[in-house]
């Protein structure tokens, strides 16, 4: 039996719109990315599940964000990196330490790498959100450990980059 995607968008639709404001700290983007989810929950209601439906839209409203976010940052015109300092929450007030921060964002979830958009997520559900590692798990679809890992690569990869920066 089919859920009722409109009451979903009624309850929900304010809370993934929090969501995506303080992603894309854009109200016309966020609005934007807001009709991205629902759009995405129509074409795939046969498949989803009418259990959990908050914690699937945050899920789906960071992934959507993020990758709004990845778009800005591959179009050369437009390569400002801001929002995803804020999200990590290094914005520095200087133009020199933005601009280290910057390329060390960019280095430490470089494209190439599979599990960066994951490893994005996660940073953004503990370091934006919140969320304890039980619920970071349960919405990344991994174990508590493979978190932890996820973190512990992430760390050391900030580690490397740094070394490699300091002088």
């Amino acid at each position: 039996m089919p859920f009722d995607i409109e009451s979903w968008y009624e309850r929900y639709a304010p809370m993934v719109l929090r969501r995506c404001r303080s992603l894309l700290r854009s109200d016309a983007q966020a609005q934007d990315a807001l009709q991205d989810v629902f759009v995405a929950v129509l074409r795939h209601q046969d498949r989803l599940h009418d259990e959990a439906p908050a914690a699937l839209l945050l899920r789906m409203a960071t992934n959507v964000c993020l990758n709004r976010l990845r778009y800005e940052r591959c179009r050369p015109e437009d390569a400002d990196y801001e929002q995803l300092l804020r999200i990590a929450g290094t914005a520095h007030e200087q133009s020199e330490g933005r601009t280290l921060a910057r390329d060390l964002l960019a280095k430490l979830f470089r494209p190439s790498d599979p599990l960066a958009a994951s490893s994005q997520t996660i940073a953004v559900m503990l370091l934006v959100d919140g969320m304890t590692l039980e619920e970071v798990a349960r919405n990344a679809g991994l174990s508590v450990s493979g978190v932890r890992k996820r973190l512990r690569s992430v760390r050391a990869r900030l580690s490397e980059l740094e070394g490699a920066v300091a002088p």
